[in-house]
């Protein structure tokens, strides 16, 4: 199966209802922890170069974005989503270390962060040097906040003062970057038989 996974751009417009079609059937199947987009949001980011798409067939079949909160001084890597059919076979890994990798050449001075629901996305984060931490950790920048709004789960954020939610968040500090990937760098490949 050939997939191809790339910075998306302009080119790619044609791709956003298709990727919020996917967005919204996810969050509809799990019910929490997946803000919904609209079509003109993801070409934003597309034209501003700040996501990754994934194709197979000149199909999307995955995709994940860049957000910038705080004067560009938090980076979340959000929106990741892979269509049903591609699951279990290392495409959100993928697309998860490719956007990793264009936030640290565009950002690389910023935090990154997240929240999640989904335990294999705090795998992923894991392996890539993110530290579990508690909201007061992330950007208190009221925008980023409103957009879980569409999160059935959002009166238990606010209910706290968005001190907790159902979501775990992840920070990854830029010298925790450098010193996951040098561990990861010195670390013998086991083969399995």
């Amino acid at each position: 199966m050939s997939i191809q996974i790339l910075v998306a751009n302009e080119s790619h417009h044609g791709h956003a209802q298709a990727i919020c079609t996917m967005i919204a059937a996810a969050a509809q199947i799990r019910g929490t922890g997946i803000a919904q987009r609209q079509e003109e949001y993801i070409c934003r980011k597309m034209t501003q170069q700040n996501a990754i798409l994934a194709l197979h067939n000149d199909r999307a079949v995955g995709f994940c974005y860049i957000e910038t909160w705080s004067c560009q001084s938090y980076v979340a890597n959000s929106g990741l989503i892979v269509h049903p059919d591609f699951r279990r076979k290392g495409l959100a890994r993928a697309i998860k270390n490719a956007v990793f990798e264009l936030s640290k050449q565009k950002f690389p001075n910023a935090t990154l962060f997240g929240i999640t629901t989904n335990a294999s996305v705090m795998k992923i984060n894991t392996e890539l040097g993110y530290q579990p931490v508690t909201f007061a950790s992330l950007t208190q920048d009221n925008e980023f906040w409103n957009a879980c709004q569409s999160c059935p789960n959002y009166d238990i954020l606010t209910r706290t003062k968005r001190s907790m939610c159902l979501c775990t968040a992840m920070i990854c500090e830029p010298q925790s970057r450098k010193e996951s990937l040098e561990s990861r760098l010195e670390q013998p490949v086991s083969r399995q038989r």
